[in-house]
């Protein structure tokens, strides 16, 4: 269990299967990260992890934070956040053209 939020220690998420060693499990949670940066500010959000604490951190611009434990919860919360369907395979950020 972590001290800090509560959460007990994720097994981890399933796009880490098939990770060897620690530092790629912890490599693969950054690249997520990196991908939500990329995606929730065009929804009013942003997210954090530190890869310290279990869980992501998501935050709105209006000051409303959650801390959730996987990317299911993630998007959930965010449309909760914003109050309107998140999609992260919008073609805008997969870079897949439009039909």
């Amino acid at each position: 269990m972590c001290a800090s939020c509560g959460f007990p220690a994720a097994p981890g998420h399933w796009t880490e299967a098939g990770a060897a060693e620690p530092h790629d499990r912890l490599r693969a949670r950054f690249r997520r990260s990196q991908v939500l940066r990329a995606v929730l500010p065009s929804y009013g959000l942003s997210a954090h992890d530190g890869g310290i604490v279990p869980g992501i951190q998501l935050s709105s611009l209006t000051g409303g934070e959650t801390i959730v434990r996987n990317l299911e919860d993630l998007w959930v919360a965010a449309e909760r956040m914003c109050g309107r369907p998140v999609d992260p395979l919008d073609p805008r950020f997969t870079g897949a053209a439009r039909s």
